[in-house]
């Protein structure tokens, strides 16, 4: 069981009930939004989906704008843990590269990953008109190129990536990157595959030196 990440919302009660029902929620909070999409979804099909009613559902949320507010927190939390988990600081930078772009796009346990990928846009597509969802997306946003930045960084300082490598704007290229991604997916049904391709192309392979000690142009560094 994954423990609720969710943060403290205005919006909510604070559950006196513990992790597990929170959880479960969430859980069938992400079944309902596959379900029905943001702009049909009733706090009745939240209720249908999850162990408890529409009045607990209430007890614990406000509005569906609270709930759906702690589950994009939920989620964005989701992806930070699943990225970190993968980075090992003790291995090679090119290693931990590689392992935190695999986790990036292969969320585990999602049996459709075009479903999941809807979701997430359709919940950022909100983010221009509610605050909430915005600042849980720009916390995403900063966490995840900030790991990015600091493998990038750790590379370079150990002679494994290019010294003329800036580890700012390499993670905000990927960050570009596996954002597109989701809207690729959802549109013309590119595959995960293809956008981790061109990681490895354009971010992997080119930040990185030659086993001599050159960098990819065949200077020495």
């Amino acid at each position: 069981m994954v423990p609720d990440p969710s943060s403290p919302d205005p919006a909510t009660h604070t559950p006196d009930d513990g992790p597990e029902p929170r959880e479960d929620i969430m859980r069938a909070t992400y079944r309902a939004l596959c379900a029905h999409g943001y702009a049909d979804l009733t706090m009745q099909d939240i209720a249908d989906e999850a162990p408890v009613s529409k009045a607990a559902l209430h007890y614990h949320y406000d509005s569906k704008r609270g709930l759906l507010s702690a589950f994009g927190a939920y989620i964005s939390e989701r992806f930070l843990t699943r990225v970190r988990a993968a980075d090992d600081p003790a291995a090679d930078p090119r290693e931990r590269l590689s392992a935190v772009f695999d986790a990036a796009l292969s969320p585990p346990g999602e049996a459709d990953q075009r479903d999941f990928q809807r979701t997430l846009l359709e919940l950022k597509a909100q983010a221009p008109h509610e605050p909430g969802f915005r600042d849980h997306i720009q916390q995403t946003d900063e966490g995840f190129r900030s790991l990015v930045a600091g493998i990038v960084a750790d590379g370079v300082e150990t002679g494994v990536f290019r010294a003329d490598v800036d580890p700012g704007s390499t993670a905000q290229f990927v960050a570009t990157v596996i954002g597109g991604n989701q809207v690729r997916q959802v549109s013309v049904g590119q595959s995960p595959d293809e956008t981790r391709a061109l990681l490895r192309t354009h971010v992997e392979d080119r930040v990185a030196t030659d086993p001599d000690g050159a960098g990819s142009d065949g200077e020495d560094r």
